[in-house]
């Protein structure tokens, strides 16, 4: 019996970018229609388990414009879509969406914030030029920037000002 790999996945009004986490995976074949089928597989784990995965997406897509990078971590692809519309979900039908399918949160914008396309996007100098869009590996440094916190932020001089007072404070009442 085979098992499915967790998924991730964003878009932009252009393109549906789809993660395939799978770790040290062996023999992966990959396949994309233009009708919009997405099949994978591949073997993986310490246990070689078969991983086995086809998603039919929402909308279709533009092969010859797409790309595949099997890395050593994950499978990363970015597939054109054939209309240059927002989708409302990933995958086609009206059942609810697999539990291993997340959104990806590193990647997503807002339909309102999406102005160009992936031309913001931090690809990690993936390089997408053999495979008629599959290439070599894959590096994972998509970081997290977390600089529009709301939260207060102290800034160092001011904290260590800070405790200066409190001390000469402290040190004023117990003389």
């Amino acid at each position: 019996m085979s098992r499915h790999p967790e998924v991730k996945w964003a878009q932009r009004k252009d393109k549906v970018f789809i993660t395939v986490l799978l770790p040290d995976s062996r023999d992966a074949k990959t396949n994309l229609e233009s009708d919009g089928v997405f099949t994978f597989s591949a073997k993986g784990g310490a246990e070689n388990h078969a991983y086995d995965l086809r998603l039919e997406l929402f909308g279709k897509v533009i092969v010859e414009e797409s790309k595949m990078n099997v890395g050593v971590r994950n499978i990363f692809c970015i597939f054109e879509k054939a209309e240059k519309v927002w989708w409302k979900k990933l995958l086609l039908g009206e059942g609810k969406t697999p539990h291993y399918i997340k959104v990806d949160w590193d990647k997503w914008v807002d339909e309102d914030e999406d102005d160009n396309g992936a031309g913001d996007l931090d690809l990690g100098g993936m390089d997408f030029s053999k495979f008629g869009g599959m290439g070599a590996d894959m590096g994972d440094d998509m970081g997290d920037d977390f600089g529009d916190s709301d939260d207060e932020v102290t800034k160092p001089a001011e904290a260590e000002a800070a405790e200066d007072r409190v001390t000469e404070k402290d040190a004023s009442t117990s003389a």
